[in-house]
């Protein structure tokens, strides 16, 4: 493989960083859905329309995110960013895809700090939310015919689906079931379709990469630290450094633990400020997990004040995401000699298999909420699952789904435009 500050085209005419900068804006701005529907806007995006990486390039690095620790769909961007302009592109496009979500959050946590719930915010989001759930089942749609291939692959992902969403199976468990099945059926033919196996970067490039990386990343927080060992602040930056490690299976899967840590443990917030938090994340741009940005705000600021809670907001979304570059940065020359490994491979593609039925778990998970107002974990010997409330279905969301449905599906309309329509139509059917 080439080194990664020139990194090889996969179009006649690369992008240039100006091009492609506006562009990974673009998704940073339109990045609503939770990583479901931005891994779907990412493919339309640079592999369909543009088609800055191939198809085969998207769902290796797709496959390799899935097993990191941290928000998957941010570590696509950063690869993809990389791959066309090294470390630059790959800095560009992961701040720009969490960038706008967390000026958004800081917003709306100021407004919810200063004056409780907002009507307004509400109504908005109503209509956002329901043509989210319309995002996340095209994101389903496109990413299962693409990883879809063969009868095996059908099979991994209805049982990945069973085992998280009926069974409450670990994630990580799921993966390594999906990968080790993988690996032990590939055989040689999938060597005719894999091409030439591709060179590695020397282990020196590797280790330098490894070791500055870690340094941006750990330095500013030991300083924290060493300056203010007892501060609610140094607090928030070990807690949430330590969770950035162990987020394995994205935001939905370390959701239950960071909320027994914050609310049931630390007191730093209440179970409801902790789920207004998640509401917030879950219908504004960027990764769903700037939740925790929320609740650092928001624990800071009902100790601090405000000065603090911008502060804490900082230390939160650094010690959040300042990993994921050290992750691809350090992997992603790997991830093309993944792809040429005949056991590899097939554990790549089974693993991406395996990540159809974990979205088809999210976009049900994120229906239920969005379209009853009560929805509750039942829970047996061997049944984890989601069933809602019937009485509480609300027919507003419903309809506004299906005008998503119609624009994105059937008109092919574009997100940005679908989105501005549902978000007013809940503004006139809340005031209703």
């Amino acid at each position: 493989m080439t080194k990664h500050s020139k990194s090889p085209r996969v179009t006649d005419r690369a992008p240039t960083l100006s091009e492609a900068t506006r562009v990974w804006g673009r998704i940073g701005i339109l990045s609503f859905g939770g990583p479901a529907a931005q891994i779907a806007l990412m493919h339309r995006e640079i592999v369909e329309e543009r088609s800055w990486l191939t198809e085969k390039q998207f769902m290796n690095a797709l496959s390799f995110c899935m097993l990191l620790p941290g928000p998957e769909a941010m570590q696509l961007a950063t690869f993809a960013g990389w791959r066309l302009h090294g470390i630059t592109g790959g800095l560009i496009a992961g701040l720009l895809f969490v960038v706008p979500g967390a000026c958004v959050i800081l917003a709306l946590a100021s407004i919810y700090a200063a004056f409780g719930d907002v009507p307004l915010v509400n109504a908005l989001f109503l209509g956002v939310k329901a043509a989210v759930v319309i995002i996340v089942v095209e994101a389903l749609l496109r990413v299962a015919k693409k990883a879809l291939v063969s009868t095996g692959h059908w099979v991994i992902a209805a049982l990945a689906f069973v085992g998280i969403f009926v069974l409450d199976l670990p994630y990580p468990l799921i993966i390594a079931f999906a990968a080790a099945y993988g690996f032990l059926v590939a055989d040689k033919a999938i060597e005719t379709t894999i091409g030439e196996p591709a060179k590695l970067q020397p282990a020196s490039k590797t280790a330098s990469t490894l070791a500055v990386w870690s340094f941006i990343w750990l330095a500013p927080l030991v300083l924290l630290i060493a300056l203010a060992p007892d501060s609610l602040l140094a607090a928030l930056g070990i807690f949430f450094s330590k969770l950035a490690v162990v987020t394995f299976g994205g935001a939905y899967a370390v959701l239950a633990y960071m909320a027994q840590e914050v609310v049931g443990l630390r007191g730093w917030l209440t179970a409801q400020e902790m789920m207004d938090g998640l509401g917030l994340a879950e219908t504004t741009p960027g990764p769903l997990i700037l939740v925790t940005q929320f609740v650092g705000f928001i624990a800071a600021e009902k100790q601090l004040g405000y000065g603090a809670a911008v502060a804490a907001s900082i230390v939160t979304l650094w010690a959040t995401f300042a990993p994921c570059f050290l992750w691809i940065f350090v992997g992603a020359p790997y991830i093309d000699w993944l792809g040429t490994r005949p056991k590899l491979k097939g554990a790549l593609d089974a693993i991406t298999a395996a990540v159809v039925g974990v979205i088809l778990n999210l976009s049900l998970w994120f229906g239920l909420h969005v379209f009853f107002g009560e929805v509750s974990n039942v829970e047996s010997k061997w049944i984890s699952t989601w069933v809602p409330t019937l009485d509480t279905l609300d027919w507003r969301p419903l309809v506004l789904a299906a005008v998503a449905a119609i624009m994105l599906l059937f008109l092919h309309r574009g997100v940005l435009l679908t989105l501005a329509i549902c978000a007013t139509g809940g503004i006139f059917l809340s005031a209703l």
